[in-house]
């Protein structure tokens, strides 16, 4: 299966990400970890130690590497790099667990990313396409992802979103895009539910039977992202449930 996680700043994707991975692990899946986040901050949400996170080069720095594999320095490139070996040689494993990360944005007034897509879009093609694993795309923020059809190919799109309605709002935007890509299993999970009415407000701004989960607010989520349990694995209320929903479909 192959997931692509999206929704608004702030909701909580990289934290339900995470909880997905970590739970398709502990159940013998090989999972494809990718931080395809700018803020790339999924590799520590999982609990990888910093030292190894910091050692390993996002593809979009790799500069002398994407030059060969896309032709050389010139004004033309191929569009369909070779890129299989880089998901070995570019790769943190933990366990069931392979991480990468896609990379940062580039600083405003700095040359065009045209070389870095074509390799970042390849590879996400590959492991999308034909890798038979388990592959978790924890994807930017909004919906600039989505415009550049990064998420083409998955076979479900998850769409957090919290009870609000500006959060709605978005989840509805990368809704449509999605169905413009040809993603035609598009869910979404109502994510830091504090009390019945939240519950209510999402099942009346959004179709029913598209809401596949129903997070509740977690205190001990709060608390591992301020560091105050340390390395301590993460239980997240509802990933459970809301795996198995995704399995059954």
């Amino acid at each position: 299966m192959k997931l692509a996680i999206s929704g608004k700043g702030g909701v909580g994707k990289t934290t339900i990400a995470a909880g997905l991975i970590n739970y398709f692990a502990q159940k013998g899946y090989q999972v494809y970890a990718v931080d395809a986040d700018p803020d790339t901050s999924l590799g520590m949400v999982l609990g990888l130690p910093e030292e190894r996170l910091g050692t390993l080069k996002p593809i979009v720095d790799m500069r002398q590497l994407i030059a060969e594999r896309t032709g050389g320095e010139g004004a033309f490139f191929s569009l369909n790099p070779e890129v299989d070996g880089l998901l070995e040689d570019y790769t943190i494993k933990n366990g069931n667990i392979l991480f990468l990360k896609m990379g940062a944005i580039k600083p405003g007034g700095s040359t065009c990313y045209c070389r870095e897509n074509t390799v970042l879009n390849a590879m996400i093609n590959s492991l999308l396409l034909k890798r038979q694993e388990m592959v978790v795309l924890d994807m930017g923020a909004g919906i600039e992802h989505l415009t550049r059809g990064t998420s083409r190919g998955v076979d479900v799109m998850l769409v957090v979103t919290e009870p609000t309605l500006v959060s709605i709002q978005t989840a509805r935007v990368v809704q449509q895009l999605a169905r413009e890509l040809g993603i035609e299993k598009i869910k979404f999970i109502g994510n830091k539910i504090r009390q019945p009415r939240d519950k209510e407000f999402i099942l009346s701004h959004l179709p029913a039977g598209d809401v596949i989960g129903l997070i509740p607010l977690q205190t001990a989520i709060l608390d591992q992202a301020a560091g105050v349990n340390g390395d301590e694995p993460l239980t997240i209320a509802g990933i459970p449930e809301l795996a198995a929903r995704l399995l059954q479909d």
